[in-house]
């Protein structure tokens, strides 16, 4: 299962090195389970066998959510991520301050994703946490303490007006932290700051 994983991964990195200049830096950590459990033994159903379980690192630019499999990064695209994510729970539009176009911010039940038009497309400019029910990819969630997050992120966060922010690829992790306990979780763009 390992060489088959590989062999995909280099085909699709030489497919995608002949495509030139538009390929994307990928970064993050995706788990994958091996189906080969069958044949050692009965798993129930929803269970991962851990000595089957077979891990493949994959690399997101700079921090991702990853929502029900979906993966909400920092400028990418907005629809298909949007598509993926299916209807939200409200919707809003307004002209956009900083760009020629529509700003869109989508609503879910636990978070917000907002998006920044360039080009005639939308980009994602953030995803806001709303509540304790969800959690960074690395996971870190609304409520957890300051050491908490310096444990899984060290200790490179700024404090920038009670919020400690982390910058990885142009983009921003932001905890806004209250009594060193966290209250909201913000990724962002750092094209809006230029």
């Amino acid at each position: 299962m390992k060489t088959k994983i590989i062999l995909l991964c280099l085909g699709m990195t030489l497919m995608l090195s002949a495509c030139g200049n538009d390929t994307k830096v990928i970064e993050g950590e995706v788990k994958t389970a091996s189906s080969e459990s069958a044949e050692t033994e009965e798993a129930k159903p929803g269970e991962i066998m851990e000595e089957e379980q077979a891990e493949e690192t994959v690399q997101y630019k700079g921090y991702a959510f990853v929502y029900n499999d979906t993966v909400i990064e920092i400028d990418a695209e907005a629809s298909p991520i949007i598509e993926k994510l299916g209807e939200p729970a409200s919707y809003f539009e307004a002209a956009s301050c900083a760009f020629e176009g529509i700003d869109r911010m989508y609503t879910y039940n636990s978070f917000e994703v907002d998006t920044y038009p360039m080009k005639d497309v939308d980009y994602i400019s953030s995803v806001i946490f709303k509540d304790d029910s969800i959690m960074t990819t690395e996971g870190v969630g609304i409520g957890d303490s300051l050491d908490k997050v310096t444990e899984v992120y060290g200790n490179d966060g700024v404090n920038e007006s009670g919020m400690l922010v982390f910058e990885k690829d142009n983009m921003k992790l932001c905890f806004i932290m209250q009594d060193d306990s966290v209250v909201s979780i913000e990724y962002r763009s750092t094209v809006l700051d230029e």
